[in-house]
């Protein structure tokens, strides 16, 4: 406490007198408290806000940012302080300058439930313009760069488009996941290089065959296609609450954890016939797995990621009654009938059904194309080890 004017008075009561003065129009004495107040209280960051405020009310827009500034020396996280910088910066500078402000008031920001009300618009206007920027930084560094054909092949082309996105602040960095077995040193590709999988197109060209065979097998074999998401009681489901159990999305297994499905081969015998021809990844007790995949209209496979990334996916369309989508960490793509791809199952990915009816694809499991033959044997071998040792 100190005594000025002849009554006792604190930070606290010069702030509040500050805001009444503001209130009554008079800025010239609201500084003047906040100038007492700063005296008494010289590390007190919320002082230098009250001063930042009444600048910016009454226009001053530079002395206010030396006053968050100010602030921000005093505490650097006080997230008040960034989101009014910015606000300040935007005014004074335009979006670009102010949208490095920004970014860092939103890694601070409270969670939605904890955001007091009169600051979310204030902190929308922060996420518009750091989206636009980012957006527009993304649009200039790819018109520098020049064109993607001419950095070289498709899996060239694709690192420098997500590059460019990364860099700019468009798009994640995704990494590999695994839920069993992560494989060091090999690259976390979403889609492969068709270039590595020479047998891509025999497999494309036995498409009508396939489908002749799943036809017959949706006509005559409907119930053995079982839930594919089918968690214990005692399990939790996580995001796999709504397709748990459900019919939604269903399978047929051709091979499943390394074993030949023999009814389902006999009844798709040409099928399964080509599928033994491909390089499956053959992992005993873990695959190959080969199986008709399908997903009712309108329905989300939401976010997820596979087992291990010595072995990829391989998906061929067989039932595409409109559109379908799949996104793997960056890169969203569109089925297309008789058009196959390999991805890597580690990387995040999801799947949607927009269209009206059921769709359908064949998914199989190939080995990684970057493992040694020799790795490949020793794999089998240290996931073999590894069951028999919870086993004993």
């Amino acid at each position: 406490m100190m005594v000025a004017g002849g009554h006792a008075t604190s930070p606290q009561q010069l702030l509040a007198d500050a805001v009444a003065a503001m209130r009554r129009g008079d800025s010239a004495s609201a500084l003047s408290c906040v100038a007492q107040a700063q005296e008494l209280a010289p590390y007190d960051p919320h002082v230098r806000m009250q001063k930042a405020l009444i600048h910016r009310a009454s226009g001053a827009l530079p002395a206010a940012l030396a006053a968050l500034d100010e602030a921000l020396a005093l505490d650097p996280y006080n997230f008040l302080a960034l989101l009014s910088k910015g606000a300040v910066v935007e005014k004074l500078s335009g979006e670009r300058r102010a949208a490095r402000v920004y970014e860092n008031a939103l890694k601070l920001a409270p969670t939605e439930a904890n955001l007091p009300p009169n600051l979310k618009s204030p902190l929308a206007r922060a996420r518009e313009v750091v989206e636009k920027t980012r957006e527009a930084l993304a649009t200039y560094l790819a018109d520098q760069v020049g064109p993607l054909e001419a950095v070289g092949g498709e899996l060239a082309q694709r690192r420098l488009e997500e590059a460019i996105g990364v860099y700019a602040g468009v798009r994640k960095v995704y990494q590999h996941e695994p839920l069993l077995l992560h494989y060091p040193r090999l690259a976390a590709i979403p889609f492969y290089p068709r270039e590595l999988f020479p047998w891509l197109p025999e497999l494309e060209a036995a498409t009508p065959m396939v489908q002749a065979e799943l036809k017959a097998a949706l006509e005559t074999r409907m119930d053995a296609f079982a839930p594919y998401i089918a968690f214990p009681p005692d399990v939790p489901t996580n995001q796999w609450e709504e397709l748990n159990h459900s019919p939604r999305w269903s399978s047929l297994f051709l091979w499943k954890d390394g074993v030949r499905q023999d009814p389902v081969c006999e009844a798709c015998p040409q099928t399964a016939e080509l599928l033994s021809r491909l390089p499956m990844a053959h992992q005993p007790g873990f695959a190959p797995t080969a199986m008709f995949s399908a997903l009712d209209a309108h329905t989300h496979i939401p976010p997820h990621t596979g087992s291990t990334n010595v072995r990829l996916l391989c998906h061929l369309p067989l039932i595409l009654p409109g559109p379908a989508r799949f996104r793997v960490g960056n890169e969203e793509r569109s089925w297309e009938m008789g058009k196959a791809w390999v991805f890597d199952d580690t990387i995040e990915h999801e799947a949607w059904n927009d269209a009206d009816e059921l769709r359908v694809i064949l998914i199989f499991d190939v080995w990684n194309p970057f493992l040694e033959i020799g790795e490949r044997e020793r794999i089998n071998a240290m996931l073999a080890a590894r069951n028999a040792f919870y086993a004993g």
